[in-house]
């Protein structure tokens, strides 16, 4: 059969090793795709950075235009971040005829509904596996295998940057600046980590999961996020001490009063699947009401688990399984509503970890604890260690809650930390048992 041919666009970690995978293993490729997948044109800015792969001559370039132009290239492989251009060149690309397959989590999460809607009136297709969760096929699972049930809660770890800095934290009892300093030494993190630990890059993966599990439409910015960015050593070695982990954990929650939906770090029980993931691996835990609870793990990032992703899009896109479900799902269409309403993060209602700092005299927890019960704020545990040789004359003060709503526990905090024997530097983190 004629060789269906390809371009890539966008050379760098993901783009090489997709590369990789079209060169060196083109017999396999051929098998799955029920022809031959020609690597035709390869774009990228910097045409002399070294990269791990070698590219036939002429393959090269720095001129998109050379893939606008050329009819014979059915599908382009777009692997390059951020939002301009990287919009108007994926626009452009439709609208010249070519199926898309992308990893730009960011670009979808802002200008899915865009993008889809004029993908399906020019009759091409999108396919963004590796968008969520690297290499874990957690879109095809969401999109084909597990079509059949209602999802009722998403878990996920879904920030490899994130939970390899808890993880230093906990195992080398490290502080956070260390643990991050770390990250970076070894790859795992940018110069500039803000996106990955401020639980801006969790958002966006949630949004389109969300999206995919609940129907729901809205922007990831909407999503309440907080970053592992304000996590204290202290705060996981009383975590250890209560037989908790803890993790930057995305939540999607159905529930009759619709849909709860946040980013934070989240005290999570020892034992649990997703507490025992470890270093720079992401994790999805999926509750439908059919088959109950399914859990997916394995790297979330990184060139080749990243580039198995786009491959598997790609032969996909090639078998012609993406136009049927990119068809039948109508994913991010500005012509459909939104099929659930998210609820106000005040009504959520959860388990929380709170800590204070507070003054060691009697009567202290006596006021703490009056203030919560005024409010029905139940108390699960307690643990205040004895001051010792702390020359300041506060301890910490550690208080596990039953569940209450989120917006009651924040007026619960605000008259707490007025109090004069509470000092600066409350902590307050969220509990998954």
């Amino acid at each position: 059969m004629e060789p269906v041919k390809v371009a890539i666009i966008g050379f760098g970690t993901i783009g090489s090793g997709v590369a990789k995978l079209l060169l060196e293993q083109g017999p396999r490729i051929a098998r799955h795709a029920g022809r031959p997948v020609e690597l035709v044109r390869v774009v990228d800015k910097d045409l002399v950075r070294p990269r791990n792969v070698a590219l036939p001559d002429g393959l090269l370039t720095d001129n998109v235009e050379s893939v606008l132009s050329d009819r014979s290239i059915e599908h382009v492989v777009q692997l390059i971040g951020g939002l301009e251009p990287e919009r108007t060149i994926m626009l452009k690309m439709l609208e010249a005829g070519k199926n898309i397959v992308t990893a730009n989590k960011a670009l979808l999460a802002e200008h899915g509904p865009e993008l889809f809607d004029r993908a399906r009136a020019l009759g091409r297709t999108i396919a963004f596996e590796a968008a969520v969760a690297g290499g874990i096929p957690i879109i095809a699972a969401m999109s084909e295998s597990l079509t059949a049930n209602q999802i009722l809660s998403i878990h996920a770890i879904l920030n490899g940057t994130s939970n390899f800095i808890l993880t230093r934290m906990e195992e080398q009892q490290a502080d956070y600046r260390s643990a991050v300093a770390e990250a970076q030494r070894l790859g795992y993190a940018e110069a500039n980590p803000a996106m990955d630990v401020d639980g801006s890059d969790a958002a966006q993966k949630l949004a389109i999961l969300a999206h995919l599990a609940f129907g729901t439409r809205l922007s990831w910015r909407e999503i309440p996020r907080v970053g592992i960015d304000s996590v204290d050593i202290a705060d996981i070695r009383f975590a250890q001490e209560l037989g908790y982990r803890i993790k930057l954990l995305a939540v999607g929650d159905l529930t009759p009063e619709g849909l709860e939906l946040h980013v934070s770090p989240t005290l999570v029980r020892h034992g649990s699947p997703l507490a025992e993931v470890r270093g720079a691996f992401n994790a999805v835990r999926v509750v439908g009401d059919v088959v109950g609870r399914v859990f997916f793990q394995g790297q979330g990032a990184g060139q080749m688990p990243t580039a198995s992703a786009v491959t598997a899009d790609l032969i996909s896109t090639v078998v012609g399984r993406t136009t049927l479900t990119f068809r039948a799902l109508e994913l991010w269409s500005d012509q459909r509503p939104a099929q659930v309403a998210t609820r106000q993060p005040a009504a959520i209602s959860g388990r929380f970890y709170l800590r204070f700092n507070v003054d060691d005299r009697p009567g202290v927890m006596a006021e703490i604890a009056g203030i919560l019960g005024r409010r029905n704020i139940s108390i699960a545990s307690i643990i205040q260690h004895e001051a010792g040789d702390n020359a300041s004359g506060t301890v910490p003060l550690i208080i596990m809650t039953h569940a209450a709503p989120n917006g009651v526990v924040d007026a619960a905090l605000k008259e707490i930390e007025s109090l004069p024997c509470v000092h600066a530097g409350s902590v307050r983190l969220r509990v998954r048992d």
